[in-house]
């Protein structure tokens, strides 16, 4: 099966089981919005849960949950209103916009060199697009992706992709607002805030999970890349003679945090930046990326931002914003490891690395094989049948379970169709009352993956299912 037709499916399957549905869909919806449906907000709580445990659950990294809105001079610190541009262009035909380099990504290799053959140009085709001196001469041999005209692209500008608004009743320049577009500069103002209240020393970190706002000139590829989007960010602070160290450190922990929750190995990789195409504020940087159905993409960064950050806020704050370290005696800013992940990213690959199709019987069965931490449901319970007690013994299985599982209850239908509606929701175990549950008080519980069944108490299945799912 081709890996774009399994991306069609997940999307469908998103939609049908409630994991994902396009936002205001009833007005046609919002290009880059999302709205997580009844399994999908579990599924997204679920991920952003194990990553606050593993991230925070320790004795030196601290919580934060900052404003989204902040003062306007927070951005003009971080290089935000001057750097956080993408040029773009417009067909003047069809009136598409795209961002230069994802213009550059539509195009063979094979047209990129003939352009650059008949122009008689040396060098990367995608660097030259971006050049201010030859992108008009490259846009004037590309055909527009959306409706085929050549040479019909305006000249490549630079677009702000930051949300602008205003607080108060007036709508002028000094009201001006922006919806961040990342949570990381929330937790570099608050660094000493965070370091007295909880008497931390260096090493420590600050950890936060927040939405962020992006007015992203191309949206694609469902929830990779929106405009309305959750990150997991925990920004490390250390002296500056060790970041070297703690880069490695957390980039071992990181990609280890994902194979914890079952993904596949052989699709995660490091993408390391070149030195000549790192950030402003980096030192280094490494991209965790997952291998989806349209190719390699990023889930997480961990950059090395030396002390730009702290440093650019003290600088256009007047505060200081050095620490004292007390063993050295001496004051200084410290370096910060950046980890960031997407949660909406991780979400997308956690659910297609779940996603797997498989004949049983001579029946194709679809599952989600979900780590059972992040399953949305952890057990359904099935009465054999509606009569002779059984569903009163399964709905007080129900009313048991529910104060500490999220489970589901189900009797409609026969238990195999019933079986294969878990399947694909991907909870962990089904719970199925029948006969012998009435004369001896077990129940049999189906696991998901092997289909396996055995025979438990039912006055056990609560240390059950805690054995199992290992909460």
């Amino acid at each position: 099966m081709a890996q774009l037709d399994v991306m069609d499916k997940i999307v469908s399957l998103a939609k049908r089981r409630g994991f994902v549905f396009k936002s205001s869909e009833i007005y046609g919806g919002l290009n880059g919005c999302w709205d997580y449906g009844p399994l999908g907000v579990e599924l997204l709580r679920n991920i952003k849960e194990e990553w606050w445990k593993a991230m925070t659950y320790r004795d030196n990294i601290e919580g934060l949950d900052a404003s989204i809105l902040m003062h306007p001079r927070v951005w003009e610190a971080s290089g935000h209103v001057e750097n956080f541009t993408d040029p773009m262009v417009d067909c003047k035909q069809c009136k598409s916009r795209f961002r230069l380099d994802i213009l550059g990504e539509m195009i063979q290799e094979k047209k990129k060199k003939k352009i650059l053959e008949s122009l008689q140009l040396d060098g990367d085709f995608d660097k030259l697009l971006e050049d201010g001196e030859k992108s008009s001469l490259l846009l004037a041999e590309i055909n527009c992706p959306q409706c085929g005209n050549k040479g019909t692209f305006t000249a490549a500008r630079n677009f702000n992709l930051m949300f602008k608004t205003f607080v108060g009743p007036v709508e002028d320049g000094g009201s001006v607002v922006y919806l961040r577009p990342e949570t990381a500069q929330g937790i570099f103002v608050n660094f000493l805030n965070v370091q007295s209240s909880a008497r931390q020393k260096l090493p420590f970190g600050i950890a936060q999970i927040g939405k962020a706002f992006r007015n992203e000139i191309n949206t694609k590829n469902f929830l990779f890349r929106t405009r309305e989007f959750e990150q997991m960010e925990m920004q490390f602070f250390v002296k500056p003679v060790n970041d070297v160290e703690w880069y490695e450190y957390w980039k071992g922990e990181r990609l280890a945090w994902y194979k914890s929750l079952g993904m596949n190995e052989s699709k995660l990789q490091f993408h390391d930046h070149p030195k000549n195409k790192l950030a402003h504020y980096a030192k280094d940087a490494t991209d965790i990326e997952y291998q989806f159905p349209f190719g390699w993409g990023e889930i997480e960064g961990i950059h090395n931002r030396t002390n730009f950050d702290l440093s650019r806020h003290e600088e256009f704050s007047g505060k200081s914003l050095k620490y004292f370290d007390e063993e050295a005696k001496e004051k200084y800013i410290p370096f910060i490891i950046e980890t960031s992940a997407g949660a909406s990213r991780s979400y997308m690959a956690f659910l297609i690395d779940a996603y797997h199709e498989e004949e049983v019987n001579g029946e194709q069965r679809t599952v989600l094989r979900f780590n059972p931490k992040l399953a949305p449901i952890k057990a359904a319970i099935l009465p054999l049948v509606n009569k002779d007690g059984m569903p009163e013994f399964a709905r007080n299985i129900e009313t048991d379970l529910r104060k500490n599982f999220k489970v589901f209850f189900d009797d409609k239908g026969a238990v195999g169709r019933r079986y294969r509606r878990q399947d694909e929701a991907g909870t962990p175990f089904s719970i199925t009352v029948d006969t012998q549950t009435l004369a001896d008080g077990t129940v049999t519980v189906r696991e998901r993956d092997s289909m396996e069944q055995v025979r438990v108490a039912s006055t056990q299945l609560k240390n059950y299912l805690v054995e199992k799912i290992q909460l």
